[in-house]
């Protein structure tokens, strides 16, 4: 009787043990993070990052994102709404972490568009007919050309753009940033730096309210 007691209070001690170094070890990653984006902004924003909204916003979310993501294509929606709720106090600035397979060719497509003024465009079409091309038991890239002209844009000129050696340095330089930052997965989301570390739809919202609260008080 008296060993099951102290192996059960030993599980608890562990358990303890877990759990508070758990919390301390995202709170330290969340300090440092948050540090880099004071010391080092060029890791969450460089030149070649596509960006949404106010250049006088003072909140910055920053998304990694891979354009084969469906859960990156389902918030997608999410992030713009909260944008439009807060008019000139939110920042949108997407950059890459391609890590489904294949994933840098539509990377390259939407940087194409980019050239054409129709990113955006091209992204929410992308998104819409994602299920078409980007199965990951079956994925078929080349099904997204028959959508590519729902954004306006020329096709022709695409294919061509696409082979730009100047997008290949940017998808490396984007997935340089995401392994220092530890993103891992997509969307990885940052606001003001600090990283959403508990994935999800409320709890975005709440990371960006504290800022917005924090930024625009009153």
């Amino acid at each position: 009787m008296r060993t099951h007691i102290i192996f059960g209070a030993s599980v608890l001690v562990l358990i303890v043990a877990f759990v508070f170094g758990s919390s301390y070890y995202k709170g330290r990653q969340a300090e440092k993070i948050g540090f880099m984006a004071q010391e080092n902004a060029e890791l969450f924003v460089r030149e070649h990052s596509q960006t949404l909204g106010s250049h006088d916003a003072k909140v910055y979310l920053v998304e990694f994102m891979d354009p084969a993501c469906e859960t990156c294509a389902a918030f997608s929606p999410f992030v713009k709404q909260i944008i439009i709720n807060n008019p000139g106090k939110i920042k949108l600035v997407l950059r890459y972490a391609p890590f489904h397979d294949g994933a840098d060719y539509f990377v390259k497509i939407l940087e194409a568009a980019k050239k054409q003024g129709k990113y955006w465009e091209t992204l929410n079409v992308m998104y819409k007919s994602q299920p078409s091309w980007a199965s990951h038991n079956n994925p078929q890239p080349q099904n997204i050309w028959q959508f590519l002209p729902k954004a306006g844009v020329d096709v022709a000129q695409i294919r061509k753009d696409m082979n730009d050696p100047a997008i290949v340095k940017i998808i490396d330089q984007d997935m340089a940033d995401a392994k220092t930052l530890n993103v891992r997965k997509t969307p990885g989301f940052f606001v003001n730096g600090k990283p959403l570390q508990t994935f999800g739809s409320k709890q975005l919202l709440q990371l960006i309210q504290s800022e917005l609260d924090a930024n625009y008080p009153g």
